[in-house]
């Protein structure tokens, strides 16, 4: 039982560690994706919901304290995407077709709390490369909030697709005893 407990602790761990610095990457190449989920997305297949919810916030408050202020408001995106990823992933719809059907309703969720955090605390523009993008859309006279929902879409579709595949890759080549352990605990 105290091993499945470290065991579990150690994958958020590494799941914390791989959104800091996928989100320090991203920040510091101005990419226009965020990769501040891969972390989230990999311990919500492992462990489910509640796990990769706990360690998307946990990711956005050591972000945030570090190098990022702004990831600190963001945490609400880390508890849709931590459950949605989850929960997809549980009830097996992370395969297929169903993969993209998937990413795109928790995309809905993630974009529209993403938007309306962009738009209404910050004005539109944050740290990210995707400002960029709500910017132009800005100045060609489209409203800010609906500016700031067409890039979170856009680029949260792309960014959670992108670390879903990712992740899918890497959970089918985790040991099996290992997923058994902490599965069943």
């Amino acid at each position: 039982m105290r091993n499945s407990k470290s065991l579990k602790l150690t994958i958020m761990g590494i799941g914390i560690a791989l959104n800091i610095i996928g989100a320090f990457i991203a920040l510091n190449l101005r990419l226009p994706i965020y990769l501040d989920s891969i972390g989230t997305i990999m311990v919500g297949f492992v462990l489910g919901p509640v796990y990769g919810m706990v360690t998307g916030v946990l990711g956005s408050v050591v972000s945030g304290i570090t190098f990022d202020i702004y990831s600190l408001y963001f945490a609400p995106v880390q508890i849709f995407t931590g459950f949605f990823a989850g929960y997809f992933y549980e009830k097996g719809l992370m395969t297929g077709k169903k993969l993209f059907l998937s990413v795109f309703v928790m995309t809905l969720f993630v974009s529209f709390t993403g938007a309306c955090l962009t738009a209404y605390i910050f004005g539109g523009i944050t740290s990210s490369g995707s400002s960029y993008i709500i910017v132009i859309l800005n100045n060609l006279g489209v409203n800010p909030v609906v500016s700031a929902f067409i890039t979170q879409f856009l680029t949260d579709y792309c960014d959670k697709l992108v670390a879903v595949l990712i992740m899918l890759q890497v959970v089918v080549r985790l040991p099996k005893n290992i997923l058994l352990r902490v599965q069943n605990n």
